[in-house]
């Protein structure tokens, strides 16, 4: 069995929970959500909490604006350079679902100083620092605590063209469905605590969670390409279904399409998946329709920690999409489905769903 680098103590004993795992059940949230006073609403601001998106936006000029957001959590690994690393990749990781360009991040560190050392903190921080570089961008500023549980993450700031911003919602009866990324990642958190992550899967999981989402640059401006999210911590089927409400239609998702990680499906077989996946399920099951296993369902729910982008597009523009994709090294995006007119809704097959144009460049 292959766990994390060496290391003298386990950062994932210190919290509760680890990566998007951690988030709010999505029922819970909606309901925070409703209840909060919509406050003040400048002209300018282009993208709040209507519709859950992936950020903030807020118009500068009539060829500028910024694109802010933020994101934290508990450690999802033992090594602490790879916890700031993948923290680091999910924050960023809205910036470029909106079609934007990252600027530059603040460090939002939470740690219990009197339990972990010093080096063990400058190391967190140092991997969210190189994942900063990778995305040409530097670490501005931020804030510090003393938290009971290690908590880092990055306050994210970019820019975008008002006319190319994508959001969350825009999806059309007929869009293909695009997946960028395998999912898995949090049923290989929950085999990794239990050490039973298997040999060389560790790098596996290194690998996916912090590959920068880069391909949202050049959907931005990708007329073809009418919505677009990422997919975290409510999984597949909860960020799905926030595309379908925000733009009144359903899905149908053809389960043997959707990418996996290898031996995730092996892994949630054997009942090692997080908390997280259930609370989703309970949350939003009843807007889902189809005959799958509990094997299936665990990975349709799992919550991703810097997940793939998700998109919708005209189906003359799927080849547009996965070139994207492919040009930056997104070598498994995926047509999983459709979307449909009707309520929204999700619908699972487990055999192929009907072809759409441009389907077979993603086999």
């Amino acid at each position: 069995m292959d766990t994390a680098p060496p290391s003298t103590f386990r950062l994932t004993e210190f919290s509760h929970g680890g990566g998007c795992g951690c988030k709010i059940s999505p029922s819970v949230l909606r309901e925070i959500i409703a209840r909060s006073s919509p406050g003040i609403i400048p002209r300018n601001l282009l993208v709040g909490i209507e519709t859950a998106d992936d950020a903030a936006v807020y118009r500068i000029n009539d060829r500028q604006a910024i694109v802010a957001t933020t994101d934290f959590f508990m450690p999802i690994v033992d090594e602490p350079f790879d916890f700031g690393a993948i923290a680091a990749a999910n924050a960023l990781s809205d910036v470029y679902a909106m079609g934007g360009t990252p600027l530059f991040a603040l460090a939002l560190v939470g740690m219990p100083v009197d339990r972990l050392p010093v080096d063990t903190i400058r190391r967190i921080l140092d991997g969210g620092e190189s994942v900063c570089a990778k995305a040409g961008i530097p670490i501005a500023g931020g804030h510090t605590i003393d938290s009971v549980e290690p908590i880092y993450g990055l306050v994210a700031i970019g820019l975008v063209d008002p006319a190319q911003i994508k959001r969350n919602r825009g999806a059309l009866a007929g869009d293909a469905l695009i997946l960028g990324k395998s999912l898995g990642v949090g049923i290989y958190s929950a085999a990794l605590k239990k050490q039973k992550l298997p040999a060389g899967r560790y790098e596996t999981m290194l690998a996916t969670a912090t590959q920068l989402n880069t391909p949202g640059i050049a959907l931005g401006p990708m007329k073809g390409a009418h919505a677009l999210t990422d997919v975290t911590g409510f999984g597949l089927l909860g960020h799905l279904l926030e595309i379908c409400r925000a733009s009144a239609v359903g899905a149908e998702i053809a389960f043997d399409r959707v990418p996996l990680l290898p031996d995730a499906a092996a892994l949630a077989n054997q009942g090692l998946v997080t908390g997280a996946s259930s609370r989703n399920w309970a949350s939003y099951g009843a807007e889902v329709d189809g005959d799958f296993t509990a094997t299936e369902r665990a990975l349709l729910t799992d919550p991703q920690t810097s997940g793939g982008l998700l998109v919708a597009c005209s189906p003359d523009a799927v080849d547009d999409v996965l070139r994207a994709f492919r040009s930056d090294g997104f070598d498994r995006a995926t047509v999983i489905g459709k979307f449909v007119a009707g309520p929204p809704r999700v619908t699972v097959d487990p055999g192929r769903a009907a072809p759409i144009a441009g389907q077979a460049s993603a086999a």
